[in-house]
């Protein structure tokens, strides 16, 4: 049976998952029932193998591998995809009133495939570096200088310790200085400070016989604890001049391509560090994964760009005023720096989080794996599928894939997820913000859960908290009573399971919109809001919110303002304008991100920041904020100025001794041109000078 141009395999797994085949086919609109297997990989599989044609959708995951496998012997398969049923809603005392989710799942898994992405492309010739003790980096050096070619960088002490017999790779000792980069282009500088260098040793032995305190041993480095300074070792060493105390710490440098950093505090200390780098401390186990991996990684390797940058509407800085840094704030792999006006993104270093688009306020920064379209054309067909199979009160459950063994846990050991709760894998939970979330509200969801692992960064928990907290706001203001959208943490699955079955379906919209997602992060969120505003129990105009909000009004004190209009040339998102007939200070409301540039940047400090969000149809057209009258030259009539400014000034200066004179005062109301002319036509013969045009 085919479901959007693919062929659909079921199967109720011996049984065990009850799957309403017809009223599944009447949710799918398809011809007739679909057919229900029971053995599918096993008695049925010939089945499968036979009607394997073309694209082939396959409810089942547990047995992809087999289904793969089969599907490729009998290359008659373009393309194969896998939905879960089972462990989502068919292993759930509420399994039989799940065929609405079921419905919707397979729906959603037969949308055709996401647009393509850009790669990022990463080239790694096994140059390794080891970092840390001498013994541990020389015994893991050992095991892979046949397949990498291996430099150890011994740090700490190296008393106990020996070198090789084989001079089969570099060894320096010293500390390291600087370590940056990232898969096949690292930049490492370490300091070596002990007496003898080991690059130039021949490691003859002759410091070790000869050093009376045996300060010297098998590692050939100098434990200057126990040397006492007799210097008969520089005297063994001879011409090979390895050995100089005087020496002076020396600088080196080096380009790897992977870092195996043995040492108990690692270099990197964000939450995600770069691709390449390995830091497993002291413990063995992790040290021999960690190994392992470092094995395979010769070689060119690509990952998607995660992200799309439009520096245009970035509101960060401007003429050196900060404005918004909550990209670079969130950013677990510091990939994000600030960039003149704008900021950077590194995308050798971005692991594809998606939190920085998440907490974005313009949506200059953007997710692309998928784009906001197709993501959110994917919960809408989820949500459009639910409800006309005849489920109410969905809840989206968005998690990433290393929440699945979480999800399985619940259904094999608990309740599993209630039939209302619809899971939507993604790639990482922090790439979902508030513009999909309120979304899947006007496409009819009455919330979103987000299950975190408790491997996540602690800044994205607190960036999503924030978002669903200004989400839950704004709905609750509208009448939407009740927890649209809630943090659920599958460490503990018990606690999990009884968060996911206890939780209360908050109030949804009447009526589902129908508008499609945009690439836009804010226009996407005004369709939404406009048709929850539309249909509101509680209908408002003006939601009050608080620092922090992506949307807000500016307040400008008129007395204070000058009308210089820095607060315009400043605005990243055009909000504030001027105009071109009239000295006015103009506001689009709709357009503010409220990054705080034009207070920052008003020599008056006139500007204030209202965190609010206006519904009405005024705020996204120019409101007058500021207005001045424009008064010319009292000589030639060219404009020069504001009246209260000129009038201003002209009050300030009258007592001044050099506009004593009758008249000077005037000289304030004249251009630069007539002020000059004035000034000569005084002096003496100026009247003569001014006639003769020379002046």
């Amino acid at each position: 049976m085919s479901v959007a141009g693919r062929e659909l395999f079921l199967c109720s797994c011996n049984g065990t998952q009850p799957l309403d085949a017809a009223a599944i086919g009447r949710a799918l609109d398809l011809p007739a029932a679909p057919k229900v297997r029971t053995m599918l990989c096993q008695k049925e599989l010939p089945v499968f193998a036979e009607g394997a044609h073309g694209d082939v959708l396959v409810a089942c995951t547990q047995e992809a591998r087999l289904f793969e496998e089969v599907a490729q012997e009998g290359a008659r398969t373009q393309t194969i995809r896998f939905v879960n049923l089972r462990e989502s809603g068919g292993w759930s005392p509420e399994a039989r009133s799940a065929t609405p989710k079921i419905a919707a799942l397979i729906a959603a898994a037969a949308l055709p495939e996401p647009a393509p992405v850009a790669q990022v492309s990463y080239a790694s010739r096994g140059q390794l570096l080891i970092v840390g003790p001498l013994d541990a980096a020389i015994d893991w050096a050992k095991l892979l200088s046949p397949q990498l070619a291996v430099t150890v960088l011994a740090t700490g002490r190296t008393a106990g310790a020996s070198l090789p017999a084989e001079r089969t790779f570099p060894i320096s000792t010293g500390r390291l200085a600087s370590l940056a980069g990232w898969l096949g282009a690292f930049e490492a500088t370490w300091t070596q400070d002990n007496p003898i260098d080991l690059d130039l040793c021949t490691r003859c032995h002759a410091c070790v016989r000869a050093c009376p305190e045996g300060a010297i041993g098998e590692s050939y480095q100098v434990d200057l604890d126990r040397c006492k300074s007799h210097r008969k070792c520089v005297a063994a060493c001879g011409d090979v001049d390895a050995i100089d105390f005087a020496r002076a710490a020396r600088e080196r440098a080096g380009t790897f391509d992977l870092v195996l950093d043995l040492a108990r505090e690692p270099w990197f200390r964000m939450h995600q560090p770069p691709q390449g780098y390995f830091a497993p401390g002291a413990d063995v186990v992790a040290q021999a994964k960690a190994v392992a991996e470092l094995a395979t990684m010769t070689g060119e390797f690509e990952k998607p760009k995660y992200f799309a940058y439009k520096a245009s509407i970035c509101a960060h800085e401007r003429s050196g005023k900060l404005g918004c840094s909550a990209c670079i704030d969130v950013c677990s792999t510091g990939a994000i720096r600030a960039d003149g006006d704008g900021v950077f993104v590194e995308p050798h270093l971005c692991m594809g989080c998606g939190a920085c688009s998440t907490v974005c306020p313009s949506g200059a920064m953007s997710y692309q794996y998928p784009a906001m379209p197709d993501q959110g054309a994917r919960v809408r067909t989820l949500l459009a599928t639910y409800a006309r199979a005849g489920g109410r009160d969905a809840t989206i459950l968005v998690h990433g894939p290393d929440a699945n063994e979480a999800i399985a846990r619940l259904a094999r050991r608990g309740r599993g997820l209630p039939a209302r709760v619809i899971p939507l894998e993604v790639h990482h939970v922090a790439s979902t913000g508030l513009d999909l979330w309120m979304a899947a509200l006007a496409w009819g969801a009455a919330g979103v859960s987000v299950l975190l692992t408790g491997d996540e960064a602690p800044q994205y928990r607190d960036a999503i908290a924030f978002q669903m907290r200004l989400g839950d706001t704004v709905a609750n203001a509208l009448g939407y009573q009740g927890e649209h959208f809630r943090l659920v943490d599958a460490s503990d699955v018990a606690a999990a399971e009884a968060a996911l079955w206890s939780a209360a379906p908050a109030l949804g919209v009447r009526a589902p919109a129908t508008f499609a997602p945009t690439p836009e992060k804010r226009t996407t969120l005004a369709l939404a809001l406009d048709h929850l505003a539309l249909h509101a129990p509680v209908p408002r105009k003006l939601i009050p919110l608080y620092a922090g909000s992506p949307w807000g009004r500016v307040d400008v004190d008129g007395d204070a303002c000058t009308l210089c209009l820095a607060c315009v040339g400043a605005c990243p998102e055009g909000a504030l304008i001027d105009h071109p007939e009239a000295l006015r200070l103009r506001f689009v409301e709709s357009k503010c991100v409220q990054c705080g540039i034009c207070a920052a940047t008003c020599p008056e400090h006139a500007i204030a920041l209202v965190p609010q969000l206006d519904l009405t149809a005024e705020a996204r057209a120019p409101r007058l904020l500021n207005e001045a009258e424009v008064v010319g030259c009292i000589a030639c009539g060219k404009p020069l100025g504001t009246r209260r400014m000129i009038d201003g000034m002209v009050a300030k200066l009258a007592g001044h001794a050099m506009f004593a004179k009758p008249g000077a005062l005037d000289r304030l109301r004249m251009c630069g041109d007539c002020r000059v002319k004035a000034m000569v036509a005084e002096e003496p013969g100026g009247i003569d000078l001014l006639k003769g045009g020379r002046i």
